[in-house]
């Protein structure tokens, strides 16, 4: 036989796989620390530009609170010196002509609008109302007695103003109105040039119709905001406008900001783009990013020094490796060091000196097995003369046991039979068990019932005869409201006889009489009255009298009813009482009877589990006399194998010997 090509398997060294699994880990691990620095500065970046967004947009708030109040309270001041001066016409109209250019964000300065139409200016103004009445400054002061600012509009110029206007009260009481423009330019320019914070921008919405007031961009000045603008930064302003919702947030690629303007209807908005903000989180990025470069290189090559240096020893224990897969156990290995890998090399020194001994040992005792082969042989021929007869007797002991296991497994299958119908027997005792104590709980709660309808009755039956007394009471009461009224009836004739002999004697007394006339006439009446009420309480107490009798005679008929139901009653609890009885004695039967079947169940059960123990015993019997007939049948089948084993034990302790010699020791 040819002997197959040995395949050689390519080799690699331990600092490459090292660097293989090693290297990736470390870039993993730095590209993660940077993206985590990046996110944390990113994160912290958005929030210092919110904070910075939020403080400038309350700066320019602050700003523009400040010029309205310092503008309202110099037109107060004007509109209490009106007020205190009291002026007549051509004294208002040089205190209107002095304020005129006064105040420089007012400078067509005061003017006074009246309910009669009249319009009242500065001399040198170039105002002109036609109907003060339907301006909006007009309809807007009417509702107020302070000096307070109302919504933006243009003016008859096209220009955005606001108006501080209230009424003044002076001269006569003519509704007057004193109102002052402020142009929004100087809210511009604050709106515009006051944000604190760098590349961001603002602008001004008054929330009543939604139109900017001041913007960086002077085309968008007195537009609408609308939610279907095509910018998303304007549609979204409007968008959290309309719902009020004025939180700082990120809308389209801006983050905005919110600011309500104090005493107005105004909407301060500030926006700065988040490119703008993470720009220099991006510069950051990039810094980690060559960083991080710079650090892979550098940990790459310390890695591959120290692994040099570390995985050195590896060499020389690799060559002596080698050395004993050629079978040369003639070399020695020494331990440098006392790490993993001088251990290492210990070990295998102590291997290498274990296989001198092991290879020595083997020589010697292959000489001793070529002797034990020839004894061998000889008594595997005795032991194979023994094996045929020890057969031919274990085959005549598997057919007599075939036979006993035959007769023992039908025991067995009538003895089952029997444990089955039994074990039915005594379900069925269970379920008539089980039924019979579901009649005996019906049985006695039928008792119970029928004992509470007793008793029911017995109440009912005691009610009843209070009720009798009830009514008698009621009778005799009645009796006695007759004497009451036959009572009555005799007063009322009497006081109607004295009622007449008062007339009478009042007739005769003359003029002096006609007032007890009256009064006996009236107590006559009174008689007649009594008289026929007393007649009726008594038709009404005879009435009740025959309702009395006929519901005495009820009660008394509900009373024998109930006393002949309460005798059936009885009669039916002692009839209870009989059925419960038997039933509870067949309860008891039933329960014996379950006791003794369970007394058959269990020895029709052990019979049966005997029985199968001893067909499976016998079954168990015959399978190990067959397993006997197989092993003596075995037995001669191997001892010839020994014999023939021997024989080539013998060659192969020469080829023992051959091979050990190929070992250098």
């Amino acid at each position: 036989m040819s002997e197959a090509p040995v395949k050689i398997k390519r080799t690699g060294k331990i600092r490459n796989r090292l660097l293989i699994f090693i290297v990736p880990i470390v870039v993993i691990t730095i590209v993660v620390l940077v993206f985590i620095a990046s996110t944390l500065s990113k994160k912290r970046m958005s929030e210092l530009a919110t904070a910075n967004l939020n403080s400038s947009i309350s700066n320019q708030a602050d700003n523009i609170v400040s010029w309205l109040d310092e503008n309202l309270q110099f037109f107060t001041t004007a509109k209490q010196t009106i007020e205190g001066l009291n002026p007549n016409d051509s004294d208002l109209q040089t205190i209107l002509d002095s304020y005129y250019g006064f105040n420089k964000n007012s400078p067509e300065g005061l003017y006074i609008g009246t309910a009669s139409g009249e319009f009242i200016k500065s001399t040198n103004s170039i105002l002109e109302e036609a109907d003060p009445t339907s301006s909006e400054w007009y309809k807007q002061g009417i509702t107020r007695v302070n000096m307070q600012y109302g919504t933006a509009y243009k003016n008859a110029e096209g220009e955005n103003v606001i108006s501080a206007s209230g009424i003044v009260n002076y001269g006569d009481d003519t509704i007057k109105v004193l109102s002052a423009d402020v142009t929004l330019d100087k809210i511009s320019i604050i709106v515009n040039s006051g944000v604190k914070m760098d590349k961001a921008s603002s602008f001004l919405v008054d929330t009543n119709d939604n139109t900017i007031l001041a913007h960086r961009d002077k085309s968008l000045v007195s537009t609408t905001l609308s939610a279907d603008n095509s910018s998303k930064l304007l549609s979204g302003v409007a968008e959290s406008i309309a719902n009020e919702d004025y939180d700082t947030k990120e809308i389209g690629t801006y983050v905005v900001a919110f600011k309500q303007i104090e005493g107005t209807d105004w909407i301060l908005v500030s926006y700065i783009a988040q490119d703008i903000i993470l720009s220099s989180v991006q510069e950051l990025a990039n810094y980690l990013l060559i960083t991080g470069v710079i650090a892979v290189i550098i940990i790459i090559l310390l890695i591959l020094y120290v692994v040099s240096r570390v995985i050195a020893p590896l060499a020389g224990i690799t060559k002596s490796i080698h050395s004993m897969s050629e079978g040369d156990f003639t070399i020695n290995v020494e331990s440098e060091s006392n790490d993993e890998i001088g251990v290492m090399s210990g070990k295998i020194a102590e291997f290498v000196e274990s296989m001198r001994h092991m290879l020595s040992s083997i020589s010697e005792e292959s000489e001793k097995l070529k002797q034990e082969s020839e004894t061998s042989d000889t008594v595997s021929k005795n032991m194979y003369d023994a094996s045929q007869s020890q057969a031919e007797a274990m085959q005549q002991l598997n057919d007599t046991v075939d036979q006993l296991a035959v007769a023992v497994g039908d025991i067995a299958e009538n003895a089952t039979t029997l444990a089955t119908v039994v074990a039915d027997t005594r379900e069925n005792s269970e379920r008539a068990d089980e039924s019979m104590k579901e009649t005996v709980k019906i049985s006695q709660k039928g008792r119970e019932d029928m004992e509470k309808l007793s008793h029911a009755m017995e109440g009912i039956q005691a009610a009843n005869s209070k009720l009798v007394d009830s009514i008698n009471e009621v009778g005799t009461a009645s009796e006695e409201i007759t004497n009451i009224v036959s009572m009555i009836a005799e007063i009322a004739e009497e006081t109607n006889l004295l009622s007449l002999n008062a007339s009478i004697e009042a007739a005769r007394a003359g003029e002096a009489g006609k007032g007890f006339a009256v009064v006996a006439t009236q107590i006559g009446k009174l008689a007649q009255t009594s008289s026929e009420s007393a007649t009726n309480i008594s038709n009404l107490i005879s009435d009740v009298h025959r309702l009395i009798d006929e519901a005495v005679g009820q009660a008394n008929a509900s009373a024998e009813s109930i006393e002949r139901n309460s005798e059936l009653i009885r009669v039916a609890v002692d009839t209870f009482d009989q059925i419960f009885n038997n039933i509870q004695a067949s309860n008891d039967c039933i329960k014996e009877m379950i006791r003794d079947v369970q007394k058959v169940d269990d020895v029709a059960t052990n019979v049966a589990a005997i029985s199968e123990e001893q067909a499976a015993s016998a079954d168990e019997i015959l399978a190990t006399s067959q397993n006997m007939v197989e092993q003596a049948k075995n037995i001669s089948r191997h001892s010839e194998d020994v014999a023939n084993n021997s024989h080539e034990l013998a060659s192969t302790s020469d080829t023992l010997s051959s091979h050990v010699q190929q070992f250098k020791i």
